[in-house]
């Protein structure tokens, strides 16, 4: 009797062995997802990070071995810093963060450039204003947010257009749009795949027009969210660094994909779900023409010059002491 439980327990065994190899053949699959990472976003689960999430909730992350876990971003969030305290081992931040980081002695390098096109535009109404050249801002009264990516922005658009502040009312822009909607100002930053929408949204039910004024169109190119980890992360895990990176990146291929927008739209209403489906198809239309507007280049590609020019804007506004050569700290990731 002995014999023959210890057959029937060996067959079991035997059994349940096969099945997962047949399951998960060559020890790969989602339940071989072991090593853990921590990834900080800079911005809140909305549209802008898509990919982020797309590749977390369809198992991009997990088919190369890592359980991640996707942490939102917000103002009281700074990725950079997380790396730096050791929660976090991945994070997103804006090129000047990064830039002005590296000046103070922050060991980090970036992997992956995830918006081509910065989306931090300005929105104006067509009946108002005519923007042909940046010379058509003077007189004009224009929203700026002190301190903010939109402020280094502009006054290099002005400079670029011989314009000083006395040509132009420079408006501090906040988080209220009353004045927009007032029509008390009539050129205001936006970022174009999220609050654009909403604000288009009610300029065309007022029956109004619009367009936006897109910095990089003038020769301004002031790199916006890029993929961060530390250098010792790079040097001492890189085999990580480029499963990771791999991973992510074929995971905002997948949410930008034509072919996959309904799929992106139901992962991305898992965490919004105040957004009307009108509103999320708009936004995804949108943010897909900023992340991989060039189909001959991958998504995620570092744009070098882009870096090079953002780090002078710093330097042009005293933003940084000193030059920091920020190519050194670009990483591409070999294609993916």
């Amino acid at each position: 009797m002995k014999k023959l439980i210890n057959r029937k327990f060996l067959f079991i065994v035997l059994g349940l062995t096969l099945l997962s190899v047949q399951i998960f053949p060559g020890g790969s699959g989602v339940a071989q997802a072991t090593e853990k990472v921590n990834y900080r976003l800079k911005w809140l689960f909305n549209m802008s990070v898509i990919g982020d999430i797309y590749a977390d909730v369809n198992q991009f992350f997990a088919k190369e071995g890592l359980v991640v876990t996707v942490k939102e971003g917000g103002p009281e969030r700074d990725a950079i810093r997380e790396l730096e305290l050791g929660r976090a081992q991945f994070g997103v931040a804006s090129a000047d963060q990064v830039i002005r980081a590296v000046s103070k002695g922050a060991s980090i390098v970036v992997v992956a450039q995830l918006f081509q096109i910065n989306p931090l535009q300005w929105m104006y109404r067509t009946d108002f204003m005519k923007i042909e050249s940046l010379g058509d801002l003077k007189g004009k009264t224009l929203g700026v947010t002190f301190g903010g990516n939109d402020e280094a922005i502009l006054r290099t658009l002005l400079a670029k257009a011989n314009l000083t502040e006395q040509d132009v009312t420079l408006f501090s822009v906040r988080y209220d749009y009353t004045p927009f909607f007032k029509k008390k100002v009539n050129f205001w930053p936006v970022y174009r795949n999220t609050q654009a929408v909403f604000l288009g949204s009610k300029l065309r039910q007022a029956g109004e027009k619009y367009d936006f004024f897109i910095p990089s169109d003038h020769g301004v190119r002031f790199v916006a969210n890029s993929v961060v980890t530390s250098a010792d992360m790079l040097n001492k895990r890189p085999d990580t660094v480029r499963r990771f990176t791999v991973a992510l990146l074929r995971g905002w291929q997948a949410s930008v994909d034509p072919a996959n927008s309904q799929k992106a739209i139901r992962t991305l209403q898992q965490f919004d779900k105040d957004s009307t489906l009108e509103t999320l198809q708009e936004q995804l239309q949108i943010t897909r023409g900023l992340i991989h507007p060039d189909p001959s280049a991958a998504v995620g590609t570092i744009d070098v010059g882009a870096w090079k020019q953002t780090e002078q804007i710093m330097l042009q506004q005293k933003q940084i002491p000193g030059p920091v050569n920020v190519d050194r700290y670009l990483q591409q990731i070999p294609k993916y």
